[in-house]
């Protein structure tokens, strides 16, 4: 039997090593290739074109979302699987909305975690029950997340903000001039309502987008 082949994505080396020996302790999966960040994650996939994707959504540099953007782009028929210990219904809209096939917690059981990646290899969505209901109550009751205001670029340099970082470094991490980033900033603060950069990492922390 063909082992369905996985490319394993993670900025932590013991999150990746526990995945690995997860996923190859059956028959079913063989982890071809392993990626520290969303950057090396697009370099691998090009090289391994794996079955599936399982990918960290909170990493340096571009982090999950970015990544999964780029590879959906050169590979539309990707199949990536989202792990998170981000448990907010914004992740998991970005990361579908990116492209991803599937959503689940890092605290899933590990049966849970091993039938994601079978169906999402499959082609088949996946997303974790809790998360889902809370993303279908918030459509039916209209009471989205303020920052899903945000287009995709916005969210990510808005997260990028948010961890700190310079309009120039923004720039050269998205492959974008500081210009527009700069003006992606401004139409950033006029959507959330906010004037300067403190106020900024207070909203990401309390949405959920930085770790308090």
């Amino acid at each position: 039997m063909n082992k369905t082949t996985v490319l394993l994505v993670d900025d932590h080396d013991l999150v990746r090593a526990g995945f690995r020996r997860l996923l190859e302790d059956g028959e079913e999966f063989s982890v071809v290739a392993e990626a520290g960040s969303g950057e090396l994650a697009v370099q691998e996939y090009s090289k391994v074109h794996p079955d599936v994707v399982v990918m960290d959504i909170s990493m340096p540099g571009i982090g999950g979302i970015g990544a999964i953007e780029r590879i959906i782009t050169r590979y539309p028929d990707a199949k990536i699987l989202v792990l998170s210990v981000h448990e907010d219904s914004v992740f998991t809209t970005r990361a579908l909305q990116a492209g991803a096939k599937g959503f689940m917690p890092k605290r899933s059981a590990p049966e849970e975690m091993i039938k994601a990646v079978g169906q999402v290899a499959q082609g088949k969505m996946c997303i974790d029950p809790a998360i889902a209901q809370q993303i279908a109550v918030q459509k039916l009751t209209g009471s989205e997340n303020v920052i899903d205001a945000l287009s995709q670029r916005e969210f990510e340099v808005f997260r990028l903000l948010a961890e700190g970082k310079t309009v120039n470094e923004i720039a050269d991490i998205l492959n974008l001039s500081p210009k527009t980033v700069g003006t992606h900033h401004t139409s950033i603060k006029q959507k959330l309502d906010v004037s300067n950069s403190a106020e900024l990492a207070r909203l990401a922390i309390r949405t959920g987008i930085l770790d308090a």
